[in-house]
Order: structure tokens, then sequence, then C-alpha cells
């Protein structure tokens, strides 16, 4: 299985698990039917921010949908592999200049809510931001899990699998990571 097949679930033949599998050729249709939500819903957005790093790519995608050229960037680790997670959400820098939201719309883009915790600490922290908050605040997710603690204003789809997204679906490309496929082939 790779991220490069078009089918919607496969089973991962590393461990016989079934995946949800959004590929490429099929990720710019995800962002668009997202960003089409937006419009429908008659609300718009003045900003739009992605919760890195998986919500840099469907973030980018929703706001050239929308032609909404204002992006912002909030780094959240949480999780650290398949299924392992630290003990909570945590920030981690270069931290967005959030003054600039002060009295706009902001649209919150993420891939998931797995546990939903990632994008309720987001939330959290946007609308309670002391001073000059932002006029308000909505979410919108490619996937949303059943057992996640946040309800994103807009979804494309629920799941229960686990994902495999394009964007990390193949092992990093560094030094010390052996390089074992490309674009989904053996190497000889």
């Amino acid at each position: 299985m790779t991220a490069f097949d078009d089918g919607a679930s496969a089973v991962d033949p590393s461990d016989g698990q079934e995946r949800e599998v959004l590929a490429w050729s099929r990720f710019g249709d995800a962002a668009r039917e997202l960003a089409q939500q937006v419009v429908d819903s008659g609300w718009f957005p003045d900003v739009v921010v992605a919760v890195a790093r998986g919500g840099l790519l469907p973030a980018g995608a929703v706001s050239y949908a929308l032609g909404v050229k204002a992006m912002g960037t909030m780094n959240v680790e949480f999780y650290t592999g398949i299924a392992e997670t630290l003990t909570r959400p945590v920030f981690l820098p270069p931290l967005m200049d959030t003054a600039t939201l002060s009295g706009k719309k902001v649209l919150v883009v993420d891939d998931v809510a797995d546990s939903g915790r990632t994008l309720a600490l987001v939330m959290e922290t946007l609308r309670e931001l002391p001073g000059h908050p932002p006029e308000e605040v909505r979410s919108a997710v490619l996937y949303v899990k059943p057992s996640s603690v946040a309800d994103p204003d807009y979804e494309w789809k629920r799941t229960d699998k686990w994902i495999t997204f394009p964007w990390s679906a193949l092992p990093p490309v560094h030094p010390d990571v052996p390089q074992k496929e490309t674009y989904g082939k053996q190497q000889a």
C-alpha cells in the first residue's frame, strides 16, 4: 500500500491493518470540498491558520481555494508515531504572532482530528487570547475520528481507521533513515 494508490482504503502489508488512504489525486478535491463547505455556511475567514505539521498542506490548499492570502501557522507536537503520543499536545517554536488576529475571523485547518486534543488546544488558545482576541474562530479538518474530543465546524470525511496521507506515507529523506521505497515501488 502506498499513498499513490487511488483507493480510499487499503490493507498495509507491513501490519495487516486496514488504512484510510488519501492519495494525491484525491487531496485537491478534498481540500476544495472542504473550502466549499465554508463558503456554503455563509461564513468567510480573514485568516487561515495551519496546525503544523499535518495541517500545512491542507491549510494551504484550502486558503488557495478560498482566495485567502493571510495565513499563519501554529506548531504543535502530540503524535510521536503511529498511536504513540506525548502526555499532552505542546506548542513548538517558532510561535505565531497572535496579536495580528485581533478582530479577525480565523479558520484553523488540520489534517485530522484523531483524539482531537491538538485541535482543542489550538482552538482554546486562539479563542482565549488576552487583550484583543479574534472576532471568531472556526475549524476545518480533512478527517474526523469518532473518538475526537473536538467537533470541527467543517469536515471532509469521518473514519475510524488509521489514515495514510500522501505527504507522510514514506519515511523521511534523511541520512540516518534507509530509503527503501521510491514512489511506492521497491528499489532494486
